[in-house]
């Protein structure tokens, strides 16, 4: 969320922000309803003085002129009624527009619709080839005997999947191994809860916006996380925190859950995009200061890199076009690591920045060294995601027998295991 100060004051730019976003929202309303607001609220302020100064002169008043007062005072209480009702739905109306005003996007965000607008930053290890026929990760799972997906199906519906056998302990072994690593460069471990609140939701901006993308449990009026970083954030939700505790460096593990609403018919074959999902996120709130934002996105970006380069996985960093960066982000580079049976890097990481957009939402806030309260900033980043990290994994350390090799790194947490061999 945008200070509407800052709105009212660079309509211009926030608007241009809309626009470049590919999104809907009507600034000049938002505005004009802000001035109505103002307005009517300094109508009541000047009403309630009214009615309080006849309140205390009226019990010096006598006859005709008391009569009057409490005539006076009577309309006054019906027009302060009519007056606070309108402000109320024009209050409602206005955190409507508020809650859908995306971030201005930074100054090297380049202007673009679609990903094929972001821009290539750099590109890490070779691509692979293969002295035989290359299967891609459902053949080599179904042979290994790694994961059931028509099982999972058939009661679970499309798009679920059952990891099974040294699927499970593979997938355990890359999750601790990015925890690990995460804890060594000064991360808080944690484990979130799965359910939450709407306010958490639309505190990190994913409602009202991702509202259908979202599994609710209407009953208790809870919401499915697509990402820890709802929790992670959401954890620190009406606080006022000390300068010097920040920056506050969060690696959180969850399952994630997503509708994939708007999916039907797309990435259907395999675990590309599922329902329910493990994932570690890196989450960062730090000071209002613009410097220090972009130092810690680029050292949350720099972790992922050194992940996919510990596991040994070829990948490309690209910047987000504003059209692709979403409504609180302000910088964006989406990493993509090289899938052979897709025949492309495909996203596995997304890195942004969304300076003080959820800590306005959320009320956190810092004391600076001067005593004054601020807004704090917060970034993310994946850690890692599986299954589909299992996809670029399976495929590019597949050898020709069916058998996958298991990366250096994650040796340790199988048991020194170097091969995951077919089963069928």
């Amino acid at each position: 969320m945008l200070d509407i100060n800052y709105i009212r004051n660079n309509a211009d730019i926030v608007k241009k922000a809309v626009a470049d976003k590919l999104m809907d929202v009507d600034i000049d309303r938002l505005l004009e309803i802000n001035a109505s607001i103002r307005s009517m609220t300094a109508s009541a302020e000047s009403l309630r003085a009214e009615r309080n100064s006849l309140s205390k002169q009226m019990p010096k008043m006598q006859g005709e002129e008391k009569d009057a007062a409490i005539k006076r005072v009577r309309a006054i209480k019906e027009e302060l009624a009519e007056l606070e009702n309108r402000l109320s739905r024009s209050k409602a109306e206005f955190d409507a527009i508020m809650l859908t005003v995306p971030s201005v996007p930074a100054p090297e965000v380049p202007v673009g619709k679609s990903e094929e607008d972001n821009v290539e930053i750099r590109r890490w290890g070779e691509i692979p080839t293969f002295g035989f026929p290359a299967r891609d990760h459902v053949e080599l799972a179904e042979k290994l005997d790694i994961i059931d997906i028509p099982r999972a199906v058939k009661f679970a519906g499309s798009r679920s999947y059952f990891l099974k056998n040294e699927g499970v302990l593979l997938e355990m072994a890359i999750c601790r191994f990015v925890i690990d690593f995460l804890v060594s460069r000064g991360f808080t471990p944690m484990t979130v809860p799965h359910m939450v609140r709407e306010c958490a939701m639309q505190g990190t901006g994913y409602f009202p916006i991702g509202y259908d993308q979202a599994y609710k449990i209407t009953e208790d009026e809870l919401f499915l996380i697509g990402t820890s970083e709802v929790s992670l954030v959401a954890y620190h939700q009406n606080e006022i925190l000390d300068y010097d505790e920040l920056p506050k460096r969060y690696a959180g593990y969850s399952t994630c859950y997503r509708r994939e609403a708007g999916t039907y018919g797309k990435d259907t074959r395999g675990l590309y995009r599922v329902h329910q999902f493990q994932k570690v996120e890196q989450v960062i709130i730090c000071r209002n200061d613009d410097k220090e934002a972009e130092e810690m996105h680029y050292e949350i970006l720099r972790n992922t890199e050194e992940i996919l380069q510990a596991l040994e996985l070829p990948y490309r960093v690209a910047l987000a076009c504003t059209g692709e960066i979403g409504i609180g982000q302000v910088r964006k580079h989406e990493v993509e690591t090289w899938m052979p049976s897709r025949n492309n890097y495909c996203e596995t990481h997304s890195c942004s920045t969304l300076n003080d957009f959820q800590a306005r939402r959320l009320n956190i806030r810092y004391r600076d060294r001067d005593g004054s309260l601020k807004y704090a900033y917060t970034l993310n980043n994946t850690g890692i995601a599986s299954p589909r990290i299992l996809i670029p994994l399976l495929e590019i350390y597949q050898n020709e027998d069916g058998s996958v090799t298991i990366p250096k790194v994650l040796r340790p947490y199988m048991n020194n295991r170097e091969k995951i061999l077919p089963k069928f």
